[in-house]
């Protein structure tokens, strides 16, 4: 079946070639002549504007662009030229970037370039060799190659000499700038820039790149936090991509036998469906070079397995790759060697690893097996495909859904997977993108920082401490209390201690923390937590959301009620939990779904207006849901009975209704987050609508209060080592939203006509 035309989609579009650049004669002249002997005819759009603003350098600079449109030479053209103009020998531009592989690929990319002005050009991270590091060391300019955590080992080794070190420094380039944004990594970046600003006694000018920026206010936030009002913006103009896609409709026969619930089964039709697809990209795939993207690691082993067998059944050589984070360095690179090579097409079932700018050369065409994590990954992962001329962008989506039965959830009856997935399509194509929050407190690596400033300066007075990460700092919102209460709690673990001058040093503990190699990162990776009933292992899922006590859990399509939970060893006992029939639907990998999407979901279900990209099973899917939506009063009514389950619909996102759950179970409720709505058990519509009213009638809810009931606020890496006020203010701060939760309620109760 062909694939549809959409509606354009945004790139950067080439200059024009009637006007004459404007801009290029500022660029050193031998930059003039790489660029035309690269055959360039002109400058595009992000590269005309951002030369004089680099040049000028007294500002910082943002440029949001299409994958593939010229954003690392629209950084380095300027800054290579200005660093040969003031013909400073130990000038030095350092370029971070969220992955090794990406220094890799923009080494050769770079090196190319400055290799006609005679800059050298030098990466740096743990697999770059002591020698190429320490000729840098000892004649430190040109082009730095960093990652994060290399630049915290630069820090804590060489303390005051970092000064001398980086003397010549004048640019600070931040390379996928939106991936750094809301993290622990991103926090830790931002506290390394101002470090390093310090050490030097000026102000760097920072430029930061990246393709998906929902919110470009906040993005000049996080790269210049104390003055983001000086940061200057090179948003590249619209131009005309062409976007295909289809979404197919993939049927789950309802054949799954009713056992207990603590026994496990193989459930045939869901591999029946998943063979379908495999078959489908099978014969779709072969012969080009595309993305697979499915929704978690587990599947990812399971398709490329499944297509690698197509393959030799076919008696052809193999042509689909894994790659995620868990596999070995060496298996991954694999990967991204058959996508680069020409010789026999190859493409890659992947997770979220290739959604970056690594260089994997062109690719066809991106498949999405289940909704996407979110409308900026798909841009991402877009933006991979059609990056030739006149070539579009292809997006095949699967929408796997259950046939339906009487026992049907209200998820499948509102077939929740397809509609997320069209109205995260509906969203790309307005050129709306989910803003990245970045109000989290992130103390977890503010115990990093505290702990690597102290190694840097060989110990300090906590006031000074307070004025290099808090006062203008990074953790600017940590007030005074929760960072004294920090001081204190390090130091009963004997992680540091004040000597008698009042200088804060490291204790042995912190010595040997710091010590590792591992201290280096600000992150860790995800952790899984063993489910466990009577004794019995179920399997492994990570935790990612508010747990209580008694709460539930949904795992390999069950409710499971919370009898403890241990964060130590990382085990939760659970017994089944009593409930109506769970959705099949699962969302893809614990993302966190936006406000904006769930209503634009509940505008794709209320409205008729045709979806021209899903084929037919799709459409079938599609009228079921708009049906069933308008059988149940959905449009009239955000609550409904079902059975002993009450279904709150209030077509939020998560952060809201995880807020609003902890709310109503602070009241006595029991129930889950189950994403198209919160499923309160053994209650009743007026029971929920009378505590709604107790809640707007009551004192002011403290977020602090609700997040001090959650189990396992333990997220992040350094979490463990916080006292308990500032772990609970951290975690309230990145997981919950009270206000929004309040207003929601508010509106609830006005159009009741109660309270």
């Amino acid at each position: 079946m062909p694939l549809v035309l959409l509606q354009a989609m945004t790139n950067s579009p080439n200059s024009s070639s009637e006007n004459r650049s404007l801009n290029f004669d500022k660029l050193d002249s031998r930059i003039q002549r790489w660029i035309w002997a690269s055959g360039w005819t002109e400058l595009r759009d992000a590269q005309e504007r951002a030369i004089p603003l680099i040049l000028a350098g007294d500002k910082d600079v943002i440029i949001a662009a299409s994958t593939a449109s010229g954003k690392t030479e629209a950084a380095f053209f300027p800054i290579l030229t200005s660093l040969v103009v003031e013909n400073n020998t130990r000038g030095l531009a350092m370029y971070v970037s969220p992955l090794k592989a990406l220094i890799n690929d923009q080494w050769q990319r770079l090196e190319t370039l400055a290799e006609a002005l005679e800059i050298p050009v030098t990466p740096w991270h743990g697999d770059i060799t002591g020698s190429r590091k320490s000729n840098f060391l000892k004649n430190p300019f040109g082009c730095l190659l960093i990652t994060p955590e290399s630049i915290e080992a630069m820090l804590m080794r060489n303390g005051s000499g970092v000064a001398g070190i980086l003397a010549g420094l004048r640019y600070i380039v931040v390379d996928e700038l939106h991936s750094f944004m809301g993290s622990e990594r991103g926090r830790q970046l931002q506290s390394q820039l101002r470090r390093i600003e310090l050490l030097l006694q000026r102000r760097l000018c920072r430029v930061g790149l990246s393709a998906t920026l929902g919110d470009m206010n906040g993005a000049k936030q996080f790269l210049r936090p104390e003055d983001a009002n000086a940061v200057e913006l090179v948003v590249a103009k619209d131009g005309n991509q062409e976007l295909q896609v289809l979404v197919k409709g993939v049927l789950v026969p309802n054949k799954r036998l009713e056992a207990p619930a603590e026994q496990e089964q193989e459930d045939e039709s869901d591999l029946a469906a998943k063979t379908a697809i495999v078959t489908h990209l099978f014969q779709v795939l072969r012969g080009s070079n595309n993305l697979i993207f499915p929704n978690s690691r587990s599947l990812v082993e399971f398709y490329a397995d499944r297509l690698r067998r197509c393959c030799e059944n076919a008696g052809v050589p193999n042509e689909f790759w894994p790659h995620h984070g868990n596999l070995s360095k060496e298996i991954r690179e694999q990967t991204e060697a058959a996508l680069k090579q020409r010789e026999r097409p190859a493409s890659a079932v992947c997770t979220n690893t290739l959604e970056l700018g690594i260089d994997i050369g062109a690719v066809k065409s991106v498949a999405q097996i289940g909704p996407p994590p979110s409308v900026a990954s798909l841009r991402q992962r877009l933006g991979r495909s059609g990056r030739r001329k006149n070539e579009p962008a292809i997006l095949r989506g699967y929408a796997i859904e259950s046939e339906l039965s009487p026992k049907s959830s209200l998820s499948d009856l509102l077939r929740e997977g397809l509609i997320q997935s069209v109205a995260m399509v509906r969203l790309l194509t307005k050129g709306w993108y989910e803003p990245i929050p970045t109000d989290g407190l992130h103390a977890s690596t503010l115990v990093q920082q505290m702990l690597s400033v102290i190694v840097q300066y060989g110990g300090l007075q906590a006031r000074q401490l307070w004025d290099i990460l808090c006062e203008k700092g990074a953790f600017s919102a940590i007030s005074g209390e929760l960072f004294a209460s920090l001081l204190r709690r390090l130091g009963q673990l004997e992680i540091i201690f004040q000597d008698k001058t009042g200088l804060i040093l490291l204790a042995p503990k912190g010595e040997r923390i710091c010590e590792h190699y591992s201290f280096y990162a600000a992150f860790s990776s995800e952790e899984e937590f063993r489910i466990v009933t009577a004794g019995r292992t179920l399997g492994s899922m990570p935790i990612t959301r508010p747990l209580v006590p008694n709460g539930f859990i949904i795992f390999a399509g069950r409710r499971w009620q919370v009898i403890s939970v241990s964060q130590e060893d990382l085990v939760i006992d659970v017994r089944p939990g009593a409930g109506g029939t769970l959705p099949s639907f699962e969302a893809s990998s614990g993302a966190m779904i936006h406000d904006r999407v769930r209503e634009e979901m509940r505008d794709v279900l209320r409205n008729n207006e045709p979806i021209v990209f899903l084929d037919q099973v799709a459409l079938k899917f599609l009228e079921e849901a708009r049906d069933y939506y308008k059988r149940l009063g959905c449009n009239e009514s955000w609550i409904r009975q079902a059975g002993n389950q009450t279904q709150l619909l209030l077509w939020k996102g998560d952060r809201i209704q995880d807020t609003l759950l902890l709310m109503l179970q602070a009241k006595g409720f029991k129930g889950i987050n189950e994403g198209l709505c919160i499923s309160l058990t053994n209650t009743t519509v007026g029971d929920v609508i009378t505590a709604m009213e107790e809640i707007m009638r009551g004192p002011p809810i403290d977020a602090l209060d609700l997040a001090s009931a959650v189990q396992m606020k333990m997220r992040h890496k350094w979490d463990a080592l916080l006292p308990d006020d500032l772990l609970t203010a951290s975690f309230a701060s990145e997981n919950l939203d009270v206000r929004g939760a309040l207003a929601v309620i508010g509106s609830i109760v006005e159009v009741t006509g109660h309270g």
